[in-house]
């Protein structure tokens, strides 16, 4: 039996399970990028764009529901989009997701291989230039895809535990090493508010949890009330696991040094550099680096385990060695080439990133929903009328322009 026609005969998934996969979701290497792109805004003001953006992509979330909730049980992100904005909208909507994922498995490439070049280098002090990093990291795991969804789900079931492990235990260190004169070092509001527009599109990704709304909703059985839990809590732990890398990072190392970092292009690698040169214990750095790894290489698996499964089936691939080698070669040389060509592009791709995710994850969601109450549809509304939906449509609009200005250098920049 499979999942969804486990759902329909009655079995439903725990609340737990549902707020795991939000949190889940939302979380990703794309993390990373936080400390560089807010450096401008510093702890404090970052923190409060940080809760604002947050409750724009819960809201978000609430719309895709409240659309998801009128279709029957089982209906996926494409469906619910055919039956509310139409064809087109679901061509925009499948176009978007696809280049979210290409562009994903780059930056995963890119910060993958800037880890393993400064891990080797602080290590063994072997070096390992940035392309061929790339293209190791990019092989190793692309393997692991093509092998198959079992071989990806054992290989993440053992990243994901070591990631809580090694998470705990350099945030802990990280916690404990903090200064509040680095966190708190008296920055009006007008030294910092410019920098707020080129971060905003970095946040807005940090809260992608929309694309796990349809699985969720299945999972739970069409449970309104309790798929908004799990949103709320899921969302929330991501909001304080979000605070809690901020303070590490922000506390351990002074504004001043984000300048270098951004000239040498922000990758993983820059910052954890940054670091291990403040003085951080030795013990400490490996556990970070090791949280690292093991981080950007489960969320490459999950993206790129997404995208091999989309080019299949757009193409009609069969599950055979021929079908899973063509598949392959359409997924993966394109985000290879790049990150061998353009190693150092974490940033510019979680910026690219930010300027397409806002279709599907905040655009798409408050039309389907609007599309429903214009045609009298019953069920489940997000509270908040007309004026909150309004408030979250302008907020993409805003996220997605400003993610396009700061992508051509409109935008101020920090050092």
């Amino acid at each position: 039996m499979t999942e969804s026609s486990a759902d329909s005969a009655g079995k439903q998934g725990s609340v737990l399970g549902g707020t795991v996969i939000v949190a889940g979701t939302a979380i990703g290497a794309g993390m990373f990028s936080l400390p560089v792109a807010t450096s401008g805004l510093w702890f404090g003001y970052s923190m409060l764009l940080m809760v604002f953006t947050w409750y724009c992509m819960y809201s978000a979330a609430l719309y895709l529901l409240e659309a998801n909730l009128r279709f029957p049980l089982g209906a996926s992100f494409d469906s619910i989009a055919e039956g509310t904005i139409g064809s087109i909208g679901r061509v925009v909507n499948g176009a978007s997701v696809a280049f979210l994922c290409y562009i994903l498995t780059y930056a995963y490439i890119s910060g993958g291989s800037s880890i393993i070049t400064y891990s080797l280098e602080a290590f063994d002090g072997v070096s390992l230039s940035p392309p061929m990093a790339s293209f190791v990291f990019a092989l190793v795991l692309s393997a692991i895809v093509v092998t198959g969804t079992r071989a990806v789900d054992r290989v993440s079931t053992v990243l994901i535990g070591g990631m809580v492990i090694t998470f705990l235990w350099s945030i802990s260190g990280l916690l404990s090493n903090a200064s509040s004169d680095y966190l708190m070092p008296g920055l009006s509001f007008t030294e910092v508010f410019p920098f707020s527009f080129g971060a905003l599109g970095f946040l807005t990704v940090s809260f992608g949890m929309q694309t796990a709304v349809p699985s969720i909703t299945r999972y739970l059985n069409k449970d309104g009330q309790k798929v908004r839990f799990a949103l709320l809590v899921g969302s929330l732990l991501a909001l304080a696991f979000y605070a809690l890398w901020q303070f590490s990072f922000f506390g351990n190392l002074p504004r001043e040094a984000f300048p270098a970092i951004i000239a040498a292009g922000g990758n993983i690698g820059d910052m954890l550099g940054a670091l291990s040169e403040s003085g951080l214990n030795m013990n400490l750095s490996s556990v970070l680096q090791w949280f690292a790894n093991m981080a950007v290489a489960s969320s490459f698996l999950g993206v790129a385990l997404c995208l091999f499964d989309y080019i299949a089936d757009l193409f009609g691939f069969d599950n055979s060695f021929s079908g899973r080698l063509k598949t392959a070669a359409i997924t993966f040389i394109p985000p290879t080439l790049l990150g061998v060509f353009l190693p150092n592009g974490f940033i510019t791709a979680i910026g690219f990133a930010g300027l397409v995710l806002v279709i599907f994850c905040i655009l798409s969601p408050v039309v389907m929903a609007w599309i429903g109450r214009q045609r009298g549809e019953e069920g489940y509304q997000v509270p908040g009328g007309i004026l909150r939906m309004a408030l979250i449509f302008l907020f993409g609009i805003a996220a997605m322009v400003l993610a396009g200005l700061d992508l051509v250098g409109v935008l101020p920049k920090f050092g």
